[in-house]
């Protein structure tokens, strides 16, 4: 099952990750009207920057963006094997 980022809508009932009953972005233009630069840096550097690699990839797919994981997902450094 998909795990998208939940907002606490009694903090911020606005907010553009807001979802229905059935999973759908409630503010879907919001993020459609976005080109793909401007998407990169909400979910790098603005509302987006919060969320874990899992939910930015989950959203990305439902935007049907998945070309932008590499450049808005955080790549993850393993420490060196001793």
């Amino acid at each position: 099952m998909t795990r998208y980022y939940e907002p606490d809508l009694s903090a911020d009932i606005d907010s553009p990750f807001a979802r229905d009953a059935s999973g759908g972005l409630v503010r879907r233009s919001y993020w459609t009207d976005m080109s793909d630069r401007t998407l990169v840096m909400v979910m790098v550097n603005g509302i987006g920057a919060n969320l874990s690699n899992e939910q930015k990839r989950a959203h990305l797919k439902d935007l049907h963006r998945e070309h932008l994981e590499d450049q808005v997902c955080v790549q993850e450094i393993l420490p060196p094997e001793k």
